[in-house]
């Protein structure tokens, strides 16, 4: 465990960007506060490695199962025309993947998307009604 990583420690570290929804057998679900890309989340392995080839088989495995598990909950609730997945770690050393729904009509169809775009924010309870669908659906 990171004393500084947010998905370890949580709280204020995590609060900047996220909220967690729940935790699954290899995992913790964030949602993520901007909310350009309706039903974004993360999710963070609940082991402090850096990079997937460090998890043993069968706990890669299990972390996978979480992850597909969670973007088949994301195509019920909110009906995406496509999921992206990103993997990133150059500056934040703990295995998470980035679940962001993307739709033909909606932002940055076709394209990229940002890490924080910076635009769309939400009302406490419409996060609190997402967090509930979510884990609801989970």
């Amino acid at each position: 465990m990171d004393q500084n990583c947010s998905y370890c420690q949580e709280g204020a570290l995590l609060d900047a960007f996220g909220i967690k929804i729940c935790e699954l057998p290899m995992s913790k679900v964030i949602l993520f506060k901007e909310q350009s890309h309706r039903g974004r989340v993360i999710v963070a392995c609940k082991q402090h490695v850096d990079d997937i080839t460090q998890l043993s088989e069968a706990d890669r495995t299990a972390y996978l199962e979480d992850v597909n598990h969670v973007a088949e909950v994301l195509h019920r609730l909110y009906h995406p025309d496509k999921i992206n997945f990103g993997a990133y770690g150059d500056t934040m050393h703990h295995l998470h993947f980035h679940l962001v729904p993307k739709y033909r009509d909606g932002f940055e169809w076709g394209g990229v998307f940002a890490m924080n775009p910076q635009q769309t924010f939400l009302e406490q309870d419409e996060y609190q009604q997402m967090i509930d669908e979510i884990r609801n659906a989970l």
